[in-house]
């Protein structure tokens, strides 16, 4: 099982730290993820900078768990499922939306079934989708700005997931109760 060093300020690059810091002043912690980006510091200022881009897009709080959690599921990610099953959670997103993301299961709204569908041929055809699936995606009432944005949440997701996955980053203490594998999803 490969890992990769999780950093604190104190061990960080020097270019790590401040980010380090703003990341414990937002979080009240140094979520594990940040740790092991910080030995590239363009790598965690990418992230940090992607994620506060796609948190400010026209999603809304619904949307952004749909393409976060379509995004780690599909990928399989060990530490991004329930690390965003907690933030959810904080968000008072509803916990039916959580729990169908982690289950595979339906969405509780055609809308949003709609944008995880969409999400999903994002990732499974690598960016290739048809006419079709765009107007399927416009007749939900979505536009090119989210087609757009769902190409940036990816773009966050495919560096904490991949980051995930070779680093084998242990789930933070807060978001341990919200574990998750492929295995466990309901049938």
């Amino acid at each position: 099982m490969t890992t990769l060093k999780i950093h604190n300020i104190e061990t960080a690059p020097e270019a790590s730290k401040i980010l380090l810091e703003q990341s414990f002043k937002a979080n009240g912690m140094i979520p594990g993820l940040h740790g092991v980006l910080a030995g590239s510091p363009g790598l965690l200022e990418a992230y940090q900078t992607l994620h506060e881009l796609f948190t400010q897009s026209s999603f809304n709080k619904e949307e952004l768990t749909v393409v976060w959690q379509t995004i780690n599921v599909e990928h399989e990610c060990h530490y991004c499922v329930p690390a965003h099953t907690g933030i959810a959670n904080m968000m008072k997103v509803d916990a039916s939306l959580s729990d169908a993301l982690r289950n595979r299961t339906a969405m509780p709204t055609e809308k949003l079934q709609v944008l995880h569908d969409f999400t999903l041929k994002v990732v499974r055809n690598r960016g290739h989708v048809t006419q079709e699936d765009l107007d399927t995606f416009y007749d939900a009432g979505y536009g090119e700005r989210q087609v757009l944005e769902v190409i940036l949440g990816l773009s966050q997701k495919v560096i904490s997931n991949y980051t995930n996955h070779i680093a084998n980053t242990p789930v933070d203490a807060p978001f341990q109760k919200f574990a998750w594998s492929e295995e466990n999803v309901e049938a």
